[in-house]
């Protein structure tokens, strides 16, 4: 037991440096943005699942292609 509370350090080290994991964190950040915004449209909140298939389907090409621009 003792070895793996070792190794969980170094796997959320892992985590922080890892580009993919960057790239979630920055998407989500998103997401959580749009959910603010549409919900405060709509007088409620929307809900993450909604704001997700939302921002997915009318934003996320463009964000990842201008975060592809700036790199």
């Amino acid at each position: 037991m003792r070895e793996i509370d070792q190794e969980a350090p170094q796997d959320d080290a892992l985590a922080v440096r890892s580009s993919l994991y960057a790239e979630f964190r920055a998407e989500r950040d998103e997401i959580l943005k749009h959910k603010w915004i549409e919900s405060e449209k709509a007088g409620r909140d929307i809900g993450f699942e909604r704001a997700l298939i939302d921002w997915t389907r009318h934003h996320r090409a463009r964000w990842r292609a201008q975060r592809r621009t700036k790199a």
